[in-house]
């Protein structure tokens, strides 16, 4: 195979080997079968050999490599249809061996993503007191079932740095399929999502979701709210929950969305809303794009309790206000965006927020916050959020200290890979 390959790419050139002086490599002998040949090839610039001035003819040649060569080769004005003849055979032996790995490599694709955050507050709300430090690890394995389905699997190791005991979890905490039945859209499994733009809930949940249509779309989900247990004493808040909504996907424009979210409460849901079995909110939002530049977002929300479980009288009305500009993107190195938002949340209007600054009050709560992020480099965005938040006013006489103001500087570095 290499005395044919070095022969067939000196024939393909058209010039005589014997026409070119020694060649430039210290391990092809003068009396090398091939010696000739290397050395029309050398003189060409066809091959290059290594750093070491070797040529290394016993080692068995990459497709790169080989491209390469028959690059330079048609460069120089090779006739690559001699070529082609001359490796038929191997060249289609070589066809069916490389289509089939192709295929195969081509059906699980691993990506993942690193965040390193630290968060500081005025209180005692982060995850060590009014600290948090921590770096979380994310690798997704997207495995091709056939032409309408996919299963898409995430492991996940949280690491802890702002304390001396070096506290760290992994978790394989995505399982799902996604594909098409019909005309619709299928997600079942264990999957990572929001719901209500995540003013009522972010996190992981057990589901089936599905969806119908393109710009104009409807969609739905049933369930189990898995993250919202996980955070409870007793792991018993939410014995399920289910979703519809409707709404628009232009590119551009104005966009919006109606939706009702419920879930049916266990037993510390019903301790935390005095007695009731069931939690349900409905929701509506509108979306300006304006040139792809700015945003303008509003959503409206209301819940169906206006009691806790002390028996305490909550607001059962929110809505948040957003105002962007740009946004960093991981394909555009020095990409920027701002953003700031309003918040005005009743306690029976959420369940799992989005933010990362401080929310869990008695009754709700309201504030603000700023921030902004930058492509520092490809696949690498720096981001940093002030949070300004505090509890609604409750029927409680004197104010406890989760009714007072919690401000929360959050900062963040995400890579993809």
């Amino acid at each position: 195979m290499k005395k044919s390959l070095v022969l067939a790419m000196a024939m393909a050139l058209g010039v005589t080997a014997s026409a070119y002086a020694a060649n430039p490599f210290s391990d092809v002998p003068a009396g090398h079968w091939a010696y000739d040949s290397i050395s029309k090839l050398a003189a060409a610039g066809v091959i290059e050999g290594y750093g070491d001035d070797t040529f290394r003819g016993d080692r068995l040649m990459t497709r790169y490599e080989m491209a390469q060569i028959v690059a330079r080769a048609m460069a120089k004005g090779a006739n690559v249809d001699k070529l082609a003849a001359e490796f038929a055979d191997e060249l289609a032996k070589l066809n069916v061996r490389v289509s089939a790995l192709e295929k195969k490599s081509d059906n699980v694709k691993i990506t993942g993503e690193i965040r390193y955050h630290y968060g500081h507050s005025n209180k005692q709300v982060m995850e060590d007191g009014k600290n948090e430090h921590g770096l979380r690890s994310r690798l997704y394995f997207n495995g091709k079932i056939n032409d309408n389905w996919n299963y898409v699997g995430r492991i996940e190791n949280q690491q802890w740095f702002h304390d001396n005991i070096g506290n760290e979890g992994t978790r394989f905490n995505i399982a799902k399929l996604e594909g098409r039945l019909g005309g619709m859209d299928v997600i079942a499994g264990r999957d990572d999502d929001v719901f209500a733009d995540g003013y009522i809930y972010d996190g992981e949940h057990d589901a089936i979701k599905l969806s119908y249509g393109n710009k104009w779309y409807i969609s739905g989900a049933y369930g189990k709210l898995t993250d919202l247990n996980e955070d409870t004493d007793n792991h018993d808040f939410s014995k399920h929950f289910w979703t519809a909504e409707i709404g628009s996907k232009f590119d551009g424009g104005v966009n919006g969305k109606v939706g009702y979210f419920n879930t049916k409460l266990g037993q510390e849901g019903k301790e935390a809303y005095n007695g009731n079995d069931s939690l349900g909110i409905w929701y509506a939002g509108v979306n300006f794009d304006f040139k792809n530049d700015i945003a303008l977002n509003a959503m409206y929300l209301r819940g169906n309790r206006d009691k806790i479980g002390d028996g305490d009288s909550v607001s059962k009305n929110g809505y948040v206000v957003g105002l962007s500009y740009k946004g960093a993107d991981f394909a555009e190195p020095g990409s920027w965006g701002l953003a700031a938002n309003y918040y005005h949340q009743g306690r029976s209007t959420y369940l799992a927020h989005t933010i990362d600054g401080f929310t869990e009050y008695a009754s709700g709560f309201k504030g603000w916050s700023v921030g902004g992020n930058v492509a520092l480099a490809k696949n690498m965005i720096l981001g940093v959020t002030y949070y300004d938040t505090k509890g609604l006013k409750s029927a409680v006489e004197e104010k406890n200290e989760n009714e007072k103001e919690a401000h929360v500087l959050w900062t963040q570095l995400d890579i993809a890979f």
